[in-house]
Protein backbone atom coordinates (compact mmCIF):
# COMPACT_ATOMS: atom_id res chain seq x y z
CA UNK A 1 0.00 0.00 0.00
CA UNK A 2 0.75 3.37 -0.80
CA UNK A 3 1.47 5.39 2.61
CA UNK A 4 -0.41 8.39 3.27
CA UNK A 5 1.13 11.57 4.81
CA UNK A 6 1.58 10.88 8.79
CA UNK A 7 -1.88 13.08 9.88
CA UNK A 8 -2.30 15.53 7.83
CA UNK A 9 -3.69 16.59 4.40
CA UNK A 10 -2.43 19.91 2.49
CA UNK A 11 -1.01 21.41 5.82
CA UNK A 12 -3.74 20.81 7.91
CA UNK A 13 -4.24 18.29 10.89
CA UNK A 14 -6.43 15.51 9.80
CA UNK A 15 -7.97 13.60 12.58
CA UNK A 16 -6.98 9.78 13.42
CA UNK A 17 -10.70 8.25 12.08
CA UNK A 18 -10.57 10.30 9.05
CA UNK A 19 -6.79 9.63 8.03
CA UNK A 20 -7.83 5.76 8.84
CA UNK A 21 -10.75 6.00 6.63
CA UNK A 22 -8.75 7.45 3.44
CA UNK A 23 -6.10 5.13 4.15
CA UNK A 24 -9.20 1.94 3.97
CA UNK A 25 -10.24 3.89 0.87
CA UNK A 26 -7.15 4.42 -0.76
CA UNK A 27 -6.41 0.87 -0.11
CA UNK A 28 -10.25 -0.49 -1.80
CA UNK A 29 -9.53 2.13 -4.82
CA UNK A 30 -6.21 0.36 -5.34
CA UNK A 31 -8.19 -3.11 -5.45
CA UNK A 32 -11.15 -2.05 -7.75
CA UNK A 33 -8.72 -0.21 -10.22
CA UNK A 34 -6.92 -3.22 -11.23
CA UNK A 35 -9.96 -4.06 -13.04
CA UNK A 36 -11.91 -1.29 -13.57
CA UNK A 37 -10.11 2.10 -15.22
CA UNK A 38 -10.72 4.15 -12.03
CA UNK A 39 -8.34 6.81 -12.73
CA UNK A 40 -5.63 6.96 -15.82
CA UNK A 41 -3.12 4.41 -14.38
CA UNK A 42 0.06 6.29 -14.80
CA UNK A 43 -1.50 8.78 -11.80
CA UNK A 44 -1.86 5.47 -9.49
CA UNK A 45 1.33 5.69 -8.11
CA UNK A 46 1.07 9.21 -6.70
CA UNK A 47 -2.76 8.60 -5.39
CA UNK A 48 -2.47 9.87 -2.48
CA UNK A 49 -0.74 13.37 -3.69
CA UNK A 50 -2.43 13.82 -7.04
CA UNK A 51 -6.27 12.48 -5.94
CA UNK A 52 -6.90 11.98 -2.79
CA UNK A 53 -4.56 15.35 -0.92
CA UNK A 54 -6.04 17.05 -4.49
CA UNK A 55 -9.52 16.42 -3.60
CA UNK A 56 -9.40 17.34 0.12
CA UNK A 57 -8.70 20.93 -1.20
CA UNK A 58 -12.54 21.40 -1.88
CA UNK A 59 -14.11 20.33 1.59
CA UNK A 60 -10.92 22.02 3.31
CA UNK A 61 -12.16 25.29 1.38
CA UNK A 62 -15.50 25.07 2.15
CA UNK A 63 -15.87 23.05 5.46
CA UNK A 64 -19.00 22.27 7.60
CA UNK A 65 -21.62 19.79 7.43
CA UNK A 66 -22.69 21.02 3.83
CA UNK A 67 -25.24 18.96 1.17
CA UNK A 68 -23.09 18.37 -1.39
CA UNK A 69 -23.79 17.07 -5.29
CA UNK A 70 -20.39 15.78 -6.84
CA UNK A 71 -20.88 15.01 -10.34
CA UNK A 72 -19.34 12.68 -12.30
CA UNK A 73 -17.95 11.34 -9.31
CA UNK A 74 -15.86 7.96 -11.33
CA UNK A 75 -13.77 7.02 -8.69
CA UNK A 76 -15.02 9.00 -5.98
CA UNK A 77 -12.82 11.99 -6.60
CA UNK A 78 -13.31 14.30 -4.53
CA UNK A 79 -17.01 13.10 -3.64
CA UNK A 80 -15.74 9.70 -1.66
CA UNK A 81 -12.64 12.15 -0.13
CA UNK A 82 -15.81 14.94 0.57
CA UNK A 83 -18.23 12.22 2.32
CA UNK A 84 -15.34 10.71 4.78
CA UNK A 85 -14.95 14.60 6.17
CA UNK A 86 -18.07 14.80 6.66
CA UNK A 87 -18.51 10.95 8.43
CA UNK A 88 -16.05 12.77 11.21
CA UNK A 89 -18.72 15.37 11.83
CA UNK A 90 -21.82 13.30 11.89
CA UNK A 91 -23.84 15.50 9.48
CA UNK A 92 -23.60 16.54 5.68
CA UNK A 93 -23.88 14.29 3.09
CA UNK A 94 -22.71 13.90 -1.07
CA UNK A 95 -24.67 13.02 -3.42
CA UNK A 96 -22.11 11.13 -6.12
CA UNK A 97 -23.73 11.37 -9.29
CA UNK A 98 -22.33 8.44 -11.80
CA UNK A 99 -24.21 6.59 -14.70
CA UNK A 100 -21.14 4.05 -15.24
CA UNK A 101 -22.96 1.24 -13.32
CA UNK A 102 -19.19 -0.50 -12.28
CA UNK A 103 -17.88 2.62 -11.08
CA UNK A 104 -21.43 3.04 -9.08
CA UNK A 105 -20.81 0.01 -7.77
CA UNK A 106 -17.44 0.98 -6.78
CA UNK A 107 -18.70 4.00 -4.91
CA UNK A 108 -21.01 2.25 -2.71
CA UNK A 109 -18.63 -0.26 -1.33
CA UNK A 110 -15.85 2.59 -0.65
CA UNK A 111 -19.02 5.05 0.93
CA UNK A 112 -19.92 1.39 3.21
CA UNK A 113 -16.71 0.40 4.20
CA UNK A 114 -15.07 3.57 5.00
CA UNK A 115 -18.18 4.04 6.56
CA UNK A 116 -18.95 7.80 4.81
CA UNK A 117 -21.81 9.93 4.05
CA UNK A 118 -23.52 10.03 0.74
CA UNK A 119 -25.05 8.34 -1.62
CA UNK A 120 -24.28 7.25 -5.10
CA UNK A 121 -27.14 8.28 -7.66
CA UNK A 122 -26.57 6.22 -11.09
CA UNK A 123 -28.20 8.46 -13.51
CA UNK A 124 -26.96 10.82 -15.71
CA UNK A 125 -25.81 14.55 -14.38
CA UNK A 126 -29.06 16.06 -16.72
CA UNK A 127 -31.81 13.85 -14.95
CA UNK A 128 -29.75 14.90 -11.70
CA UNK A 129 -31.93 17.92 -10.50
CA UNK A 130 -35.17 15.74 -10.08
CA UNK A 131 -33.40 13.30 -8.01
CA UNK A 132 -31.60 16.04 -6.03
CA UNK A 133 -33.74 19.31 -5.65
CA UNK A 134 -31.55 20.95 -3.03
CA UNK A 135 -27.71 21.15 -2.12
CA UNK A 136 -25.53 23.63 -0.78
CA UNK A 137 -22.55 23.14 -2.72
CA UNK A 138 -21.80 21.07 -5.94
CA UNK A 139 -18.42 19.59 -6.88
CA UNK A 140 -16.66 18.12 -10.42
CA UNK A 141 -13.24 17.04 -11.53
CA UNK A 142 -12.32 16.09 -14.51
CA UNK A 143 -15.39 16.10 -15.88
CA UNK A 144 -15.97 19.03 -18.50
CA UNK A 145 -15.29 22.54 -19.63
CA UNK A 146 -16.73 25.44 -17.09
CA UNK A 147 -19.46 25.90 -19.75
CA UNK A 148 -20.47 22.78 -20.18
CA UNK A 149 -20.26 22.75 -16.17
CA UNK A 150 -22.43 25.82 -15.83
CA UNK A 151 -25.02 23.94 -17.94
CA UNK A 152 -25.03 21.12 -15.49
CA UNK A 153 -25.02 23.43 -12.13
CA UNK A 154 -27.49 25.43 -13.56
CA UNK A 155 -30.89 23.66 -12.25
CA UNK A 156 -29.60 24.08 -9.06
CA UNK A 157 -27.38 27.35 -9.27
CA UNK A 158 -30.44 29.40 -10.91
CA UNK A 159 -32.60 28.38 -7.89
CA UNK A 160 -33.28 30.40 -4.79
CA UNK A 161 -30.74 28.37 -3.02
CA UNK A 162 -28.06 29.59 -5.07
CA UNK A 163 -25.30 26.87 -3.97
CA UNK A 164 -21.34 27.54 -4.94
CA UNK A 165 -19.83 25.29 -6.87
CA UNK A 166 -16.01 24.11 -7.06
CA UNK A 167 -14.00 23.14 -9.73
CA UNK A 168 -11.02 21.61 -10.58
CA UNK A 169 -9.12 23.28 -13.31
CA UNK A 170 -5.36 22.36 -14.92
CA UNK A 171 -3.48 25.88 -16.14
CA UNK A 172 -5.74 26.24 -19.29
CA UNK A 173 -8.53 27.41 -17.07
CA UNK A 174 -8.19 31.04 -17.95
CA UNK A 175 -9.46 29.90 -21.31
CA UNK A 176 -12.64 27.88 -20.07
CA UNK A 177 -13.06 31.33 -18.10
CA UNK A 178 -13.43 33.94 -20.79
CA UNK A 179 -15.48 31.35 -23.07
CA UNK A 180 -17.91 30.76 -20.25
CA UNK A 181 -18.86 34.56 -19.12
CA UNK A 182 -20.04 34.71 -22.63
CA UNK A 183 -22.79 33.17 -21.66
CA UNK A 184 -23.02 33.40 -17.85
CA UNK A 185 -22.71 36.36 -14.90
CA UNK A 186 -20.82 34.76 -12.04
CA UNK A 187 -18.60 35.52 -8.93
CA UNK A 188 -15.62 33.44 -9.23
CA UNK A 189 -12.70 32.94 -6.69
CA UNK A 190 -9.48 31.14 -8.14
CA UNK A 191 -7.91 29.06 -5.50
CA UNK A 192 -4.21 28.47 -6.33
CA UNK A 193 -4.07 24.85 -5.83
CA UNK A 194 -2.37 23.62 -2.62
CA UNK A 195 -0.65 20.33 -4.76
CA UNK A 196 -0.24 21.01 -8.29
CA UNK A 197 1.62 24.35 -9.27
CA UNK A 198 -0.36 25.21 -12.33
CA UNK A 199 -3.97 24.12 -11.05
CA UNK A 200 -6.30 25.98 -9.72
CA UNK A 201 -9.96 25.27 -7.45
CA UNK A 202 -12.65 27.63 -9.36
CA UNK A 203 -15.44 28.64 -6.81
CA UNK A 204 -18.29 30.18 -8.54
CA UNK A 205 -21.32 31.30 -6.88
CA UNK A 206 -24.29 33.79 -7.83
CA UNK A 207 -24.74 32.15 -11.78
CA UNK A 208 -27.03 33.69 -13.71
CA UNK A 209 -27.73 33.32 -17.75
CA UNK A 210 -26.85 36.49 -19.78
CA UNK A 211 -29.61 37.61 -22.62
CA UNK A 212 -28.60 35.93 -25.74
Amino acid sequence: MIASPSRELNGLRVSRETSERLEHFATLFQKWAKSINLVAPSTLASLWQRHIADSAQIVQLFPGPKRWIDLGSGGGFPGIVTAIFLAELGDGWVHLVESNNKKAAFLRVALQETGARGAVHPIRIEEAAKAIPECDAISARALADLGQLLDYCAPWMLSDGKPRAFFHKGRDYQQEVDKAVGRFDFDLVKHRSVVEPDSVVLEIANLSRKNQ
